[in-house]
């Protein structure tokens, strides 16, 4: 158990939690949700200790231990992998590399004989003799191949050190486990595997997440950050949403029952004060009125952008022909004479686990790359906007927001850009910040603004989800549902491309393609996906054998 008593931080002038009283027990797992801004990361390093409050503490049960996912991709790069993951269990680590120390000893003394065997009986104790299978099925379930387990971790791609790192918060059983956005940057397969883990996981389970459907799968409870206060729900986001809704409604319709007492009451003050016989119903009335409070209801501080993408011309029947695309990227085959044709009613989305195949097709058909072989064409009613996963360079100037997005305008009128940035909340003074320094979320509405001011009828966004809150992706995700016209996409979102997407693409590893007409969850249950999962069982057993 651990639980935060009258934890208040302050930064500067201002409060981020205020008197916050919450408990997080064993057995649940704790979704913690709240607007950008709000302080879900914040609290998790109170709650791990990175982080001191101004005022209250944080208390757990004695001898539990905590574990929680770093972010930090760099910090252990000289450290072979696996090293890495048993360092997940800090004693247990300690214990392994005192021990290697001392039996590396040429003078192997007889006291060194009497530590090793206390260390041996602990490391027993500890189950150390399973750390590294128990390590290498964390790594495995996570889509970490078998013969880099043992590589340094410099020489891993960064979505390959992320699940390095998630697999070290996950390693040893801890008692208390912390995730923050734990989803990021993994594939769907791996994704669903992390569900799974969670779902049988026995012990508590504290997790800051902007996948709804990975919320809905894996939350026994919700706690929503809104004004500084931490309100505790059972039952998963969706079951938070619409209990808030509900709430919300019954107040409001206790406060118009209210109004209209008010009003009643008020009305009979007015008739009958002056009235001697009806004083007495007057002054009772009065007392009566003095006691009806209406119930305070706050605006939430979630805030919804308004995406709204609109064809400038209505697309025609030949939208795009693939034929027999194939690339090369560092020896790798990533495009294997892929060949397809997208319809004018057409919402792909591209799933699986080989992003870069993805990212370069997307450069492809995007005009930024050239294919080893073949071919492809956009039909001539068409026109396109591209969301890149990578747009460093699309930032790195001085230009304010305002004269950014007017560079991609139509029309270069400021007042006709400041209306689609306040579309994507950057209000006022908003407009002349320079795109250089701003945030992830902030840079991704500026890349969605570009999209929906060029009239564009086919879209192409890869991985738009990264970085946006709850809510945005809940606007994007609406916006694209709405959409009168043609979008290929890649996304992590389960129920994004499942609310979205009417055929699957998937990219194997060999650089061949699957395609469906179908929807994501009818995909995941194909004939095609379990045959490969009948495949990959049997590697994996194989590896573990």
């Amino acid at each position: 158990m651990i639980s935060a008593n009258n934890v208040t931080l302050r930064i500067g002038k201002k409060a981020l939690f205020e008197d916050v009283n919450i408990k997080f027990t064993e057995g649940n797992c704790y979704g913690l949700i709240g607007a950008n801004g709000a302080g879900k990361s914040t609290f998790l390093k109170i709650l791990s200790g990175q982080l001191d409050t101004t005022k209250g503490d944080i208390t757990m049960t004695p001898g539990q231990r905590l574990s929680f996912l770093e972010q930090d991709h760099f910090k252990y790069d000289e450290y072979p992998v696996m090293d890495v993951v048993i360092m997940g269990n800090e004693r247990l680590y300690t214990i392994m590399k005192e021990k290697d120390a001392i039996y590396a000893k040429e003078d192997f003394s007889d006291e060194d004989g009497i530590r090793a065997s206390e260390l041996e009986a602990e490391f027993a104790e500890m189950d150390g003799w399973e750390a590294e299978s128990n390590g290498a099925m964390l790594l495995n379930g996570l889509g970490i191949d078998t013969d880099i387990h043992y590589s340094l971790m410099k020489d891993l791609n960064g979505n390959e050190k992320v699940k390095v790192l998630l697999a070290k918060a996950l390693f040893g059983n801890p008692d208390i486990l912390l995730l923050d956005e734990p989803t990021n940057h993994l594939d769907l397969n791996a994704i669903a595997w992390l569900e799974e883990f969670l779902i049988n996981f026995e012990n508590t389970v504290i997790v800051v997440s902007h996948d709804r459907y990975f919320l809905n799968k894996v939350c026994t409870h919700t706690a929503d950050i809104d004004y500084g206060k931490i309100q505790l729900y059972t039952g998963n986001y969706d079951f938070w949403y619409e209990s808030s809704q509900l709430l919300i409604k019954q107040m409001k319709e206790a406060n118009k029952k209210k109004e209209e007492k008010i009003k009643e009451l008020q009305e009979f003050i007015s008739r009958f004060s002056a009235n001697a016989s009806k004083s007495k119903q007057a002054t009772s009335r009065k007392k009566a009125l003095e006691k009806i409070e209406l119930d305070e209801i706050k605006p939430s501080s979630r805030k919804y952008p308004y995406i709204d993408f609109r064809p400038e011309r209505e697309i025609g029947n030949e939208v795009l022909f693939v034929e027999n695309l194939t690339k090369t990227i560092n020896g790798e085959k990533v495009l294997d004479h892929i060949s397809f044709i997208v319809g004018h009613d057409d919402k792909i989305a591209f799933v699986g686990g080989n992003e870069l195949a993805k990212t370069t097709l997307f450069k492809i058909l995007m005009g930024e790359l050239e294919p080893d072989e073949g071919t492809f064409k956009w039909g001539v009613t068409t026109s396109q906007a591209y969301f890149p996963k990578d747009s460093t360079e699309e930032f790195d100037n001085d230009l304010t927001i305002v004269d950014w997005l007017t560079g991609y305008s139509p029309v270069k009128d400021v007042t006709y850009v400041r209306g689609f940035l306040g579309r994507m909340l950057f209000a006022g003074e908003d407009g002349v910040k320079k795109v250089k320094v701003l945030s992830g979320g902030e840079k991704v509405r500026c890349l969605l603004s570009k999209m929906m001011i060029s009239g564009a009828n086919c879209l192409v966004l890869d991985e738009p989800t990264n970085h946006l809150d709850m809510e945005s992706i809940t606007a994007l995700n609406n916006g694209l549902i709405k959409f009168k016209g043609v979008a290929l996409f890649a996304c992590h979102d389960h129920q994004f491309v499942q609310t979205t997407a009417n055929r699957i693409m998937e990219i194997l590893p060999d650089g061949s393609l699957i395609d469906k007409i179908t929807s994501y969850d009818e995909y995941l249950e194909s004939d095609e996906m379990a045959r490969k999962r009948t495949v990959y069982t049997a590697n994996k057993e194989e590896d573990e054998n």
